[in-house]
Parts: C-alpha cells; structure tokens; sequence
C-alpha cells in the first residue's frame, strides 16, 4: 500500500490563491434545495472554453432533470488558476464533491489524500481508452471523456514535390530518414522545416519531447520500481536523444521563436508541425485536401506520442459520493462523448462515440489520430513525483536546446528527480 502525506504542492502561496479565485464557498456536497435535493458541487477548469462549457452544462441539466434526489452546481475556473485553488481548498478541507483533472496529476492528488476510488461500473470504465482512465495504487481514480494525440502536420504536395516518401503508421520514418527529410526541406527554401513548439512552456515540454526521449528507447523514471531515474533517463539512449533534440536547433531545423500554436504551418513558413487534434480542424480549414495527418518518427524504439488528458474524479471528504458516481455514469454516454469530441476536436474515449463523430468516425478527415492514439500513446508516469518530474525534465530539454551539455544536464535532471523521491520515502513505492 502506498502512503499518503502531504502533497509536494502545498505551499502557503498556494493557500492564498484561493482567496484570490473566489473559491473558498464550494463546500463538500450535502447542501440541500428548496425542494429537498442535495446537492452535488462541482468543479471545472473550463472558464474561457465556451464550446466545453456548453456540453458540461447540457449534461448537468440533462442529469439534473432525470432524477429528483441530487442536483448538480458546477463552477468553472481559467486552467491556468484551477490547480493552485485545487490545492488550496485541499489544505482547508473544501474541496467540491466533483473535480476535473489533468491526467498525469492525479497519482499526487490521490496519494495525497484528495480523491477516492471512483468505484464506477468496470463496463463503463473498461470501454473507455486505456489513456483515459487513472490508476494509482491499483485502483481506478479517474476517468475521462476524451484524450489528444500529437502527429505531423505537412503538405503532401510539398512531401511529394521534394520526391520526400510520405510516412504510414505500418511504415514511419526512421530517424535517419527523418533528418534526411528536415535536409532536404531545409535545401528546398524552408529556413525552418518544422515547427515543433518549442517557444511553449509547462506540461508541453514533457508531453510533447518525453515521448521522443521514448522512442530513443531511454525515459523519464525507471517505471519498474517508480524509485530513481538513474540509468534511464540519463543513461546511453538518453543521451542520445538529447544530442539528437539539441540538434534539431543547432542544426537549424527547428526554432523556439515562432508563436503558440500552428499559424507558421497554415501559412507555410515551415513544411512540417508537430502538433495536437486541437489545431488540426484550422488546417484543414486553410490546407484542404492538401493537408496528411503523419506519424512522428521512429527513432529506435517504435514511434510514441504522449497519452492521458483531462479526467473526473472524486473528492476524499465527498459527504454525498454515491450521488457523484450516479452523476459519473449518466455523464458517459457515448452521445456526450461524440459531443465533446467534435466541439473540442479531441479524440472520443469509446469507440461507439468515435463512429458517431463527424472528424473521427471511420470516414472522418480527422480519423488518423484515433489509429495514432492507439497505436503509440504512452501515458506520463503515474507516480506522485511526476509533478517534479515534469519540470525538472521540462528545465533540462531547455538547457539541451540551448546548447547545455547533455550528460551533465541529465545527471543534474536524475539528481533531483532522486532527491524528491527519496525525500518523500518513495512516495510509498517498494
């Protein structure tokens, strides 16, 4: 059994931001209404996502509307406040019943005492895609409605004008092919071949990269015992993933200047993306039939993308956690789902709700990244640490793009990577 203490978030920052949202009322569940209903509080990090928002908000009438005994009341927080106030209603004991949560997360919110199992129906939970469900300590203490997918954007008119093979999921580029493709783009007037995101910041970094260091056939902890990093993510095959990412801008095939997002792409400034399903409905908009939706390279291993998005759980001092998975299960229906899918474009997480979809049914323009998502999609660490781990990794790729020397760099990563872990007893891993 892996023990629960204090998560590695708190911090008394983190206790101010709850004043500073407004959030201090959500109370534990257990209010009642007028017409003796209990009600459900919940929250999301949704707040400035309209198309979201409204999916949540039929669900909750539709739920609300089906039943006499609960009535559901969410609130919607900006993403980017959402976990500070998570944290903060922690530490005073006023979490909302319901709360959503990005994925890699999770396994330090649990361990640290927030969440309790979700305890869902096992033929709900096992038709959603693997990457969309949560486990730590074996259990399940998550679930989610969707998941995303990164690929590689490019023109097949370019590919082919430039006699560049275009690359199948059966048959991806190698690493050497690969580098041959940026040379070639690079020689046919591209100044930067492929925008990568690199001028993005946080979760991008592990989310986007880690799955490269992965395919080089090295990662971000040794996922056998969840101890220590040493040997994995600084061994041989990381390092040579990192002289491969630092030359990516060394040799001038990618940049950390452009803006967030795919506009260079749209606009052709760079003949390859590497990005999410989230921009892949604008370019089809702007490139047409034009536009192949390609798996990233094999650089050893067998190509990997990162998996695990935005999930629901349930709070530890939910007063009312039985009306919570009543509202749970209703919420998973694959007519939801599909919705979802085709106002956020994410991937639908059964498979019943992706034959539905309009982007992601068997003929759908955005079908590819259901093939990618099953076929390469490793999910982030599930371990309390990785909240560390993400941003240790996130310092290092920046240093190596930057010219930093990789071995030292990566020792430097695995030294505090070990260090959280042994100073958190291992986060309760044996």
């Amino acid at each position: 059994m892996k023990n629960r203490k204090a998560s590695i978030f708190a911090s008394a920052g983190l206790i101010g931001a709850l004043a500073l949202t407004g959030c201090g009322q959500a109370g534990q569940g257990g209010g009642t209404t007028e017409d003796g209903r209990t009600q459900l509080t919940m929250w999301t990090h949704s707040a400035g996502n309209p198309a979201e928002l409204e999916v949540y908000e039929r669900i909750i009438s539709d739920f609300n509307d089906s039943q006499e005994q609960y009535e559901v009341v969410h609130e919607s927080f900006p993403q980017g406040a959402y976990n500070d106030a998570i944290v903060a209603a922690a530490a005073s004991g006023d979490l909302p019943c319901l709360l959503d949560l990005d994925g890699p997360i999770m396994p330090n919110w649990a361990w640290a005492g927030y969440l309790q199992p979700l305890d869902l129906p096992a033929e709900l939970t096992d038709s959603l895609l693997p990457t969309a469900v949560g486990v730590w300590d074996d259990e399940i203490y998550s679930a989610g409605y969707w998941d995303a997918a990164l690929s590689i954007f490019a023109r097949e008119s370019v590919l082919t004008a430039n006699g560049i093979r275009i690359p199948t999921v059966e048959e991806p580029w190698t690493a050497n092919e690969f580098t041959e493709v940026l040379a070639t783009l690079k020689a046919a007037g591209y100044e930067t071949p492929i925008d990568i995101g690199a001028e993005d910041t946080g979760e991008w970094w592990p989310y986007a990269y880690s799955p490269f260091l992965q395919s080089f056939g090295a990662d971000l902890i040794d996922r056998s015992t969840m101890l220590s990093a040493d040997g994995v993510l600084n061994g041989p095959e990381a390092v040579a993933w990192g002289e491969w990412f630092g030359g990516l801008f060394a040799d001038g095939y990618a940049g950390n200047a452009g803006t967030v997002g795919n506009q260079e792409f749209v606009d052709d400034e760079v003949a390859l993306s590497y990005t999410g399903v989230w921009n892949a409905v604008s370019a089809l908009d702007a490139v047409g039939d034009d536009l192949l939706i390609l798996p990233p390279p094999d650089l050893g291993t067998g190509p990997k993308i990162g998996g695990g998005s935005w999930q629901w759980a349930i709070s530890s001092n939910c007063n009312d956690a039985d009306g919570a998975r009543d509202y749970l299960e209703f919420s998973f229906q694959d007519e939801y789902i599909t919705e979802f899918a085709d106002k956020q474009v994410v991937i639908p997480a059964t498979e019943a709700a992706a034959e539905a979809s309009e982007y992601f049914g068997a003929d759908g323009a955005l079908r590819a990244f259901v093939e990618l998502s099953q076929e390469y999609a490793v999910l982030r660490p599930e371990t309390p640490a990785y909240a560390v781990i993400s941003s240790t990794f996130e310092t290092a790729a920046k240093d190596i793009m930057n010219g930093a020397d990789v071995q030292e760099t990566l020792d430097r990563a695995v030294s505090e990577i070990d260090a959280n872990i042994a100073s958190n007893d291992g986060y309760g891993f044996e």
